[in-house]
């Protein structure tokens, strides 16, 4: 069970990959964590990134590929993975279809999360984070006991520059211009499962799970 989960910064990607992962026992695949492993071990395409990375040019599609497939034919995707955070172009898309084609596979669902801009804006605006321990705090949905204070250590909180707003939406424009073509794609190749993901995370989730175990009869 091969899985590419699409949808904009803030729209839980993160948190339903975790549960798929508990649920069917895959690992999640994400693109920037083996980017930085393959260059660790220095295994041939984490070499090739090196380079690209040393000169501060960004990694070329075929190398980001060749990278994702050296992971993908270690013994725990046997069983399938989860995909995120790539591809995020169409060109992308491509070379991950052709590639899987040449080893005799494919991805199963594409699990695009649909979230509103105004609900993204304020999922990513109201985070707050600890100075001094780390900890995450959001003003709606799991506020600090005191404002502007840590209820775990005392310390201060502070809006990361990621989450401000005109950070986000900037992210939000990079986004629609580069991946939700990836929508049109996918969804013209009959492998786009489209998810409302403004409800519960749990019913999320459910839905998430009716749509794998419903096409494995």
């Amino acid at each position: 069970m091969n899985l590419i989960l699409l949808g904009p910064p803030g729209a839980g990607k993160g948190t339903q990959a975790k549960m798929l992962i508990k649920k069917f026992g895959i690992p999640q695949i994400s693109t920037g964590d083996i980017l930085r492993s393959a260059v660790k071990e220095q295994s041939p395409m984490g070499k090739k990134a090196k380079d690209f990375m040393d000169a501060g040019a960004l990694v070329p599609d075929d190398v980001v590929v060749g990278i994702v497939e050296e992971r993908i034919s270690d013994s725990d995707c046997s069983g399938g993975y989860i995909l995120d955070g790539f591809p995020r172009t169409v060109a992308q898309a491509d070379s991950l279809s052709k590639t899987l084609r040449r080893n005799g596979s494919g991805i199963d669902h594409v699990l695009a999360l649909s979230v509103n801009q105004e609900e993204l804006l304020a999922r990513i605006t109201g985070r707050r984070t600890c100075k001094n321990c780390g900890a995450g705090y959001h003003l709606l949905y799991d506020p600090p006991k005191q404002s502007g204070i840590c209820s775990e250590c005392g310390g201060e909180l502070y809006q990361r520059d990621d989450d401000r707003e005109e950070t986000m939406r900037r992210r939000l424009e990079v986004y629609e211009e580069q991946t939700s073509p990836l929508i049109s794609y996918y969804g013209e190749r009959a492998l786009l499962r489209t998810i409302d993901g403004m409800g519960e995370m749990d019913q999320i989730h459910s839905a998430l799970i009716e749509i794998i175990e419903s096409s494995q009869g």
